[in-house]
């Protein structure tokens, strides 16, 4: 086919993973090139995504890119994707998914238990807000925004005595040395999706779908996909104090942990799981909506 055009984000980050896509699909014979746009969610930095919108502002001009035909696919991070898109879109693809567990990153501290009583700690996500205060609820927490780089400069200037971000960033920036420790999932639970990228297309494209096929990582995207349905059903956005992980088990199930905390503490911290032979996407889909019933018989809303 003709020239593939990536619409991306300018961020070094947003950047490495559609270079990381377009050296993909050279390597199977298509042309491609990028299209650099900076998003709303870029631009404003001084308030949290939950009060302006949600991470959907990361995607809203990359969406308008590809309905204008200015370009063809649009690569992101999947837990910055809605759980819905818009009439007309699809998610093409989930490819192979790197570390999905969040990394705690202190030029002092090397653990979460070493920090001091009252250390500061970053994040602007209420799902790390929340499954933070649980392990540790003398410390305090400050919202943390901007780009990967923007965020380790403010940890490095001393406005944080940690910050805590996603692995997979950091490993694929190779800023692998930064981190102190991640945290299994046992310990503080990934949002949906976290450490994937997917491709979204206009669903029209049938010659694109065909050409993406080979870049899909069926085992990840199944997983994601049940961590997704659980984030749809509670009508999760990133106001939401929500984290869903799948892993497969040994014997070929899926497992779906979940969690839901409420940001104003006054609610304890509830954590579900649900398993299941998940062989499509329907079936993950339908795993990851068990598990929001789950949460929501134990009080989550």
């Amino acid at each position: 086919m003709s020239n593939i055009v990536i619409a991306t984000r300018e961020s070094r980050l947003a950047l490495w993973q559609a270079e990381h896509v377009k050296a993909l699909l050279q390597e199977r014979g298509h042309t491609v090139s990028l299209f650099g746009m900076t998003t709303r969610g870029d631009q404003i930095l001084d308030r949290s995504l939950s009060k302006i919108g949600g991470k959907g502002l990361f995607v809203k001009e990359l969406e308008t890119a590809l309905e204008e035909g200015t370009a063809d696919i649009a690569v992101h991070s999947l837990k910055d994707v809605p759980m819905d898109l818009p009439l007309g879109f699809a998610l093409a693809c989930v490819l192979e998914r790197e570390d999905p567990r969040d990394a705690l990153v202190s030029p002092r501290y090397a653990s979460l238990e070493a920090l001091p009583h009252g250390a500061v700690v970053g994040t602007s996500s209420l799902r790390r807000v929340v499954l933070l205060r649980a392990l540790r609820p003398d410390i305090r927490i400050e919202p943390l925004r901007g780009n990967l780089d923007t965020r380790l400069r403010k940890l490095d200037e001393g406005q944080y005595d940690a910050i805590i971000l996603a692995a997979a960033g950091l490993i694929r920036l190779g800023l692998q040395d930064r981190i102190r420790i991640a945290f299994e999932p046992d310990v503080m639970l990934p949002a949906a999706g976290q450490g994937a990228l997917g491709i979204e297309i206009r669903a029209d494209r049938e010659d694109l779908i065909t050409a993406l096929a080979p870049l899909g990582h069926r085992s990840d995207w199944l997983a994601t996909a049940a961590e997704r349905a659980v984030s749809r059903s509670m009508g999760g956005s990133c106001s939401m104090p929500l984290a869903a992980h799948a892993r497969w088990q040994r014997g070929g199930g899926l497992r779906i942990d979940a969690a839901w905390g409420d940001p104003e503490g006054s609610a304890s911290l509830v954590e579900v799981h649900a398993e299941a032979e998940a062989g499509d996407l329907d079936a993950a889909a339908a795993l990851g909506n068990r598990a929001a019933v789950l949460l929501r018989a134990a009080g989550a809303h």
